[in-house]
């Protein structure tokens, strides 16, 4: 079963669960704490938590709380009074009142510091904010869900950050897989993003050949969503044609060495993959002298021929 979620595209069971705490979680009023490693989409499950509230008519404020120098972030945030600081030459409403009855997302909140976790504590205890150099607090109506890659855990335990915030913060945590822990998803994405990027780049790609999805789909993805989508974007810009081969891919994705087959059941496949990426690697190794690489791979040079033409090597 194929789960489409807004742009939260995949149809692992990983995936499946984490859009059904999605679901049960977007009607209420609860603090989440969304986590993943970075290019996961952490913003993305944000934005469908909103998008499926009642507040989904109101404002959905994105923080990257880890961007912004510590004064500037705590006025962004609480807002300030005129003269409180150099260059306040106005008050300022801070976007906990400007998202009234709306959503606030801080993302990266491993990084906000330690005087600014006491006044984020008592905005969600409290439902209370103070502006910089003002003595009167202020109410809010604000829904507030967080994102980290940090080990929030880890950090409360060497006292960077208040274990008081981290529960309160807490009360549901999603996390997202990264994505070579769900490679199934992987064609889902990339039909996905060739129909994002056509109009974009003024590009009409009607798919992607097999060979070139095992291939995607054999890699570990460090940079997640975002390395795959920075991938096929890049791919698109140069190919042509109507259809991604895999010549068109980035020459340091072919031959990058860092690929493993992709987990298939049939034999057949996983013994081609496997035989394609070691020819591959030993051509590399000996310059591509194929008939070095014949003896090194101890069959004849015809036999190597007959490989590189079976298996499509480039």
């Amino acid at each position: 079963m194929e789960f489409y979620f807004e742009n939260i595209i995949g149809k692992s069971k990983a995936i499946r669960d984490v859009l059904e705490m999605v679901k049960k979680v977007a009607p209420t009023m609860a603090t989440v704490l969304i986590t993943g490693d970075s290019g996961t989409g952490k913003e993305l499950i944000a934005l469908g938590i909103h998008a499926h509230s009642d507040r989904k008519d109101k404002l959905f404020l994105p923080v990257n709380c880890g961007a912004l120098p510590e004064t500037l972030l705590e006025s962004l945030l609480f807002g300030h009074m005129k003269g409180s600081f150099t260059g306040a030459f106005a008050n300022q409403e801070g976007l906990f009142e400007k998202a009234r009855g709306g959503t606030i997302f801080l993302d990266e909140i491993g990084e906000i510091p330690q005087h600014l976790q006491v006044k984020l504590l008592r905005a969600l205890e409290a439902k209370e904010i103070l502006p910089i150099g003002s003595t009167t607090p202020r109410h809010i109506d604000v829904r507030v869900l967080a994102a980290t890659n940090r080990n929030l855990k880890k950090e409360v335990e060497e006292s960077r950050f208040r274990e008081d915030l981290y529960y309160r913060l807490n009360i549901m945590e999603i996390h997202i897989p990264p994505l070579c822990e769900r490679p199934e998803d992987i064609p889902l994405l990339i039909d996905h993003l060739i129909k994002k990027h056509n109009p974009e780049l003024r590009k009409n790609f009607q798919g992607i050949d097999e060979e070139v999805v095992r291939v995607l789909m054999s890699l570990p993805w460090k940079g997640n969503v975002r390395e795959l989508d920075n991938v096929i974007e890049h791919t698109m810009i140069l190919a042509e044609g109507d259809r991604i081969t895999l010549k068109d891919l980035p020459a340091s994705i072919v031959t990058s060495g860092q690929a493993t087959p992709a987990f298939t059941y049939n034999l057949k496949d996983a013994l081609r993959h496997f035989e394609k990426q070691h020819i591959t690697r030993v051509l590399d190794q000996v310059g591509q002298d194929r008939r070095e690489a014949a003896k090194l791979l101890d069959i004849s040079l015809s036999s190597l021929y007959r490989k590189i033409e079976e298996l499509e090597i480039d």
